[in-house]
């Protein structure tokens, strides 16, 4: 059965002489796991579409249980992230966690929208890095079936909680003074109305303008800290890439 699709590479795995085993994200397919058959030789025109984070229309063959790429062509190659040490790390990363949460064979709605857009985003938009990472940790969370409850405090019903919390295992926003009927367990991030408010924007907003909010620095920096953790937490575990990036964003 051949399939005619777009697809993004989330990783890439060398594979005896010439060949790669690819983990793409495909329209209509969701995560797939693809053999790239001499796509290493010279001049292969798999060469390109087989690398990571490049988006390609793909034609995949279904024979044996297994999928093989047999024809592609590059949409994109997102180049500013690629020329950019930090950027790549970054877009890594994306990759890392959307091929942790996504399921082979299954569509999650938004998934693919959501990296291909934070890719573009680190790309083309004069966005701080630390506002992109964050909104798509949070927006790929939500998806995933972790959205925190952001609209009140969880204690006492306050909108705009003094001392804004956010309970990162509960998932639940709560006040400074509520914090001991927010549950026990687990860590709570500071905000402030800013990063509350920049919060919901990605929670709740239009995905199409998810990078569209404006934060000032300190809040941005608690934001990030409040999206890194509370999807870390909820996927109960690290990733390799983050480390990556958090050692090349070290001083010196």
């Amino acid at each position: 059965m051949h399939v005619v699709t777009k697809a993004l590479v989330l990783r890439e795995v060398n594979y005896k002489e010439s060949d790669k085993i690819l983990t793409v994200l495909a329209q209509g397919q969701g995560k797939r796991t693809v053999k790239a058959r001499g796509c290493r030789r010279r001049n292969s025109p798999l060469a390109a579409p087989a690398q990571l984070l490049v988006w390609s229309d793909m034609t995949l063959f279904d024979y044996r249980d297994y999928w093989s790429l047999n024809e592609a062509s590059t949409l994109e190659e997102f180049r500013g992230v690629r020329a950019d040490l930090e950027k790549l790390a970054l877009g890594s990363y994306f990759a890392e966690v959307t091929e942790a949460v996504a399921e082979e064979g299954v569509e999650t709605p938004g998934l693919l929208p959501l990296i291909l857009n934070s890719l573009y985003a680190l790309d083309k938009l004069r966005k701080p890095t630390a506002l992109v990472k964050a909104a798509f940790e949070l927006k790929l969370a939500c998806l995933a079936g972790y959205e925190p409850l952001l609209d009140a405090c969880a204690v006492c019903g306050e909108k705009m909680p003094e001392e804004p919390r956010l309970n990162l295992s509960a998932g639940v926003l709560h006040c400074g003074g509520c914090r001991g009927e927010a549950g026990e367990e687990g860590i709570s991030m500071p905000l402030d109305g800013a990063s509350l408010a920049a919060l919901r924007h990605v929670a709740y907003g239009d995905e199409k303008r998810l990078f569209s909010v404006q934060v000032p620095p300190a809040s941005l920096e608690r934001m990030a800290g409040a999206c890194e953790g509370f999807l870390l937490t909820q996927l109960e575990r690290g990733f390799h890439t983050l480390d990556f990036y958090k050692q090349i964003k070290l001083p010196g």
